[in-house]
């Protein structure tokens, strides 16, 4: 399948929430990480879209500002790829380019809630095994993190929280 992926531009916005509950349901407001981005705007310069040859919106993912103690850090998520276009290859194309992204903006660690087997091609590892707490109900094995370069992970530990900044690196 051939798409291209382009940052995300205005006219998405309307497209990206329906897909977001075809992918993942109507009740994906209730998952303890909506309530970490919560009224907060995505980062600048990390939501992306995948598009067909005809502009037809075919995934898209962003990351959101949030703590790991003293921390900065960035979750992932929500990444969506429509459902009957699943494992074709979008949703990793679109990981891997907006984490290539987020290393050249300066970020050093990435939180996401997904299936591990997914997020550990990306490097992510269990984050509870690393000494992270997320609050609120969670599968353990999916919560996992990443260091985004070498190093960022040491000595990071603690509860990971909202933040209230809207960019930063």
């Amino acid at each position: 399948m051939t798409f291209q992926i382009l940052s995300e531009r205005p006219d998405d916005a309307v497209l990206i929430n329906p897909l977001l509950d075809r992918t993942f349901g109507f009740d994906r407001k209730q998952r303890t990480v909506y309530r970490l981005r919560e009224g907060l705007p995505a980062l600048p310069g990390l939501s992306f879209v995948s598009i067909d040859s005809d502009g037809a919106l075919l995934g898209s993912i962003s990351y959101w500002p949030i703590r790991i103690g003293d921390t900065a850090a960035i979750l992932l998520g929500p990444l969506a790829v429509e459902p009957a276009l699943q494992g074709q290859g979008i949703g990793k194309a679109l990981v891997g380019f907006s984490l290539e992204a987020a290393r050249a903006l300066d970020h050093r660690v990435c939180v996401v809630v997904g299936a591990p087997v997914y997020y550990r091609a990306f490097d992510f590892v269990n984050a509870a095994g690393a000494g992270l707490i997320l609050p609120g109900p969670v599968d353990p094995e999916r919560f996992q993190v990443a260091a985004l370069v070498p190093g960022a992970l040491d000595a990071v530990e603690g509860l990971v929280g909202r933040s209230e900044a809207s960019s930063y690196a």
